[in-house]
């Protein structure tokens, strides 16, 4: 194992910028404390560079003409933010989110909107590839995968701002003979490795060596993944190291046109690198220094300067997306909420972030596949990001621009209006029907009769109205009748079949419906197992006779009925209450502290460490948001709003601080079929009541699954029969 020190390794332009420094010339930056850059001779194992480093890979010291004609970085000298910046949320109080909400591009200062000076932090201007430190690594194997072969030799040079830093250089003990067309390419004989350290003793050494640099290589996947399979094996924790490849790299900065291929021979031939690849470690590793530098060069001058910007520079973007990078430049790494402007302030899109900066970046990534985003980015001009001071309040601001807002390429949450309900009606014969909204037309002031939902669209709305037909008697028709029977009235053939009652006929009587009423209304609103029963009973005898298509849509029936009622229940729960307040712990210490008023967040506020939240909560009361009381079950926010509280409610840690009466759903409710696991609830809910039809021997009977394909014969038999009886009313020419 060889390690060689900074000294016998630097590139002309470190030797100029370590004179300079040394006469105190240049721009006057002394060289780092403990790294040696006074090389002045050329020792005999030197490695001479004629590669002509990028600007942005010269460390500081280095001969510069007297006036800088770099050009500033792209969105240099436009701050971001303005008055919508840092607006609190309304009615929240105070919020103390940490450091001045206005940061500008990488200027050396600049001057807020409010006159104050702010300082950008190296958070928020990056990493200059110039102070990045780079291992690159190369091995030779005895094969192609790591689960059949092992490391002969690592090699690895680790450079920074254009100096070689030092070198590591050992061969490794495969623990097997290397084969014969691999000691002919490489010139690595069984030999020569054996009495090496096997790779258990090399790779420590290799890991400290190259402790907090990014990674390179060329065809990174096959370099890194013998590594990381090493570790693995020898219980070494991987350490995480930024990895870069220089073939994808390459790829990006060299053409067809100039090279057939981006081998790494080819690459090393076109840059003139000073050492050729021989198909040893440190070669190669020595060769691909010289393919990096390059390709840095080559990519300067679009935008690749910083280290951030590697993350995405082997990405295949579009160039017209690339170029919209400069919109992520100052934003805040913080929670809260960004807006894509387009031309004449239209508001394009709203999303939410537990870092705006870092999201927003991606958007110009490849990680970023989404056709629509795309088109969006191009029309976007600006950034508008907004700090929130907790995670809940940028979440829920973004649910409130969207509703308001409407911006044309957000697909969820811009309509909350238009999610259905099903409805019990007010009328003497009441049915199911699905509605918009919800009205108070129920028995006490304020409330409105049985509502589950809000549903995210009108299908599963209509399976959740069907799954309570299957279970009920419960008239289909949607014409509106009266207490008595029309002499000409004539029934349906759901009435033949059994799955109807007849009021619209007199065979049912006001009385005997109301009871059929009521088992719905409780269903809907207190215990949902008459309807989980007729699904189960249904979904066995589907199963068993191996007709799962429709057994699935059976339990997709059941599953959006649960939901819906479970739905319900919840916001009931929340919009019954006139202030909810509750507390969590930061992981900053301090508290969140929320205010909720009728399901709708009103104010919310995160404590200072080791401060009295007391003080905070009695301030957050008073200038919380009003909410006036909805409708019942409906609340005074939008429906995912609420669940969003709900969700951050129920987390572990949350203490309720005030909380009014009735905050409990029933025992037997819906929510009691909550998914549990990963199932779903219409999962839970059979399992439930499977359970309950087991017998003492703990199987399921058989006679539920009987039972229903009789059930499901005789109205196959009377479903045939009526058809039939249409056809010959038709033919005939009779009324049906």
């Amino acid at each position: 194992m060889a390690l060689r020190s900074a000294a016998s390794r630097s590139t002309p332009a470190v030797r100029a910028s370590a004179a300079a420094a040394r006469d105190g010339s240049a721009c006057g930056v002394a060289a780092p404390t403990g790294m040696v850059r006074n090389v002045t001779t050329q020792s005999p194992h030197a490695w001479p560079r004629t590669t002509q480093l990028p600007q942005s890979m010269i460390m500081p010291g280095t001969v510069r003409p007297p006036t800088d004609t770099r050009r500033p970085r792209r969105g240099a000298g436009q701050p971001v933010g303005g008055a919508s910046y840092r607006r609190p949320m309304h009615g929240t109080g105070p919020s103390p989110t940490t450091g001045t909400a206005v940061v500008t591009a990488p200027v050396p200062a600049t001057r807020t909107p409010s006159g104050s000076v702010v300082q950008p932090t190296l958070d928020d201007i990056g990493t200059p590839l110039a102070q990045v430190t780079f291992v690159v690594v190369d091995l030779e194997t005895t094969g192609g995968t790591p689960s059949t072969s092992a490391i002969t030799e690592i090699g690895a040079v680790k450079v920074r701002g254009g100096e070689v830093l030092g070198e590591f250089q050992t061969l490794v003990d495969p623990g097997a003979p290397v084969p014969a067309f691999i000691a002919a390419l490489t010139g690595i004989t069984s030999s020569m490795v054996a009495g090496k350290p096997r790779i258990g003793e090399v790779l420590p050494a290799f890991l400290e060596f190259a402790r907090d640099a990014v990674l390179v290589a060329h065809n990174a996947p096959f370099d890194i993944g013998f590594l990381k399979a090493a570790a693995s094996e020898h219980g070494y924790p991987w350490p995480g190291n930024q990895v870069l490849d220089t073939v994808a790299l390459a790829r990006r900065a060299v053409t067809r046109d100039e090279v057939p291929n981006h081998k790494l021979a080819t690459l090393a031939a076109f840059f003139h690198a000073t050492v050729p690849p021989e198909h040893r470690a440190l070669s190669d590793a020595r060769a691909t220094v010289d393919v990096l530098h390059a390709c840095l060069g080559r990519l300067g001058p679009l935008g690749i300067t910083h280290l951030e910007d590697l993350a995405t520079a082997t990405d295949p973007v579009p160039a017209a997306r690339r170029r919209k990078r400069y919109l992520a430049d100052g934003l805040p790494d913080a929670p809260g909420v960004y807006q894509f402007v387009g031309v004449g302030g239209e508001v394009l899109y709203v999303g939410t972030a537990t870092s705006i900066r870092t999201r927003v970046r991606n958007y110009f990534t490849a990680a970023e596949h989404r056709r629509r985003m795309t088109e969006m980015v191009g029309l976007a001009e600006r950034v508008v990001p907004i700090v929130c001071g907790t995670v809940l309040e940028a979440r829920v601001r973004e649910l409130r621009l969207i509703a308001e807002k409407v911006p044309r390429y957000n697909r969820r949450s811009r309509h909350p209006e238009r999610q259905p309900w099903v409805r019990l009606t007010v009328e003497p014969y009441p049915r199911l029907s699905i509605v918009r909204s919800v009205r108070a037309d129920g028995p006490r002031p304020g409330e409105a009769e049985a509502h589950i939902g809000p549903f995210s669209g009108r299908a599963a709305a209509q399976q959740a109205l069907d799954a309570l037909q299957v279970a009920f008697t419960l008239r289909q028709c949607t014409r509106r009748l009266p207490r008595v029977a029309r002499p000409d009235a004539g029934a349906c053939a759901l009435a033949g079949m059994g799955r109807c009652g007849a009021p619209c006929v007199g065979e049912q009587t006001e009385d005997a419906y109301a009871v059929v009423v009521d088992q719905v209304r409780r269903a809907m609103l207190v215990d949902p197992t008459p309807v989980v029963d007729a699904h189960a009973a249904r979904i066995a005898a589907l199963t068993e006779a191996e007709r799962f298509e429709e057994a699935a849509q059976w339990r997709d029936q059941l599953e959006a009925f649960l939901r819906g009622a479970a739905r319900a229940q919840r916001s009931r729960r929340v919009a019954a209450d006139p202030q909810v307040v509750a507390a969590r712990r930061h992981p900053d210490g301090g508290w969140e502290v929320v205010v909720v008023r009728h399901g709708r967040l009103c104010a919310t506020v995160t404590t200072p460490p080791r401060a009295d939240p007391r003080s905070a909560i009695e301030a957050l009361l008073a200038t919380a948001e009003h909410a006036d009381a909805p409708c019942l079950p409906a609340s005074s926010a939008h429906p995912e709003e609420t669940d969003l509280v709900l969700r951050w409610l129920e987390q572990p840690g949350v203490r309720l601080v005030e909380v009014g009466d009735g905050w409990a759903c029933p025992v037997r409710g819906a929510e009691a079929y909550r998914a549990e696991s990963g199932a779903t609830a219409a999962s839970a809910a059979l399992r439930r009541a499977m359970k309950a039809v087991t017998d003492p021997d703990g199987g399921v009977a058989e006679l539920v699954a009987r039972d229903a394909v009789r059930t499901a014969d005789a109205e196959r038999r009377l479903a045939t029969a009526a058809r039939h009886r249409v056809a010959d009313a038709a033919r005939t020419g009779s009324a049906a």
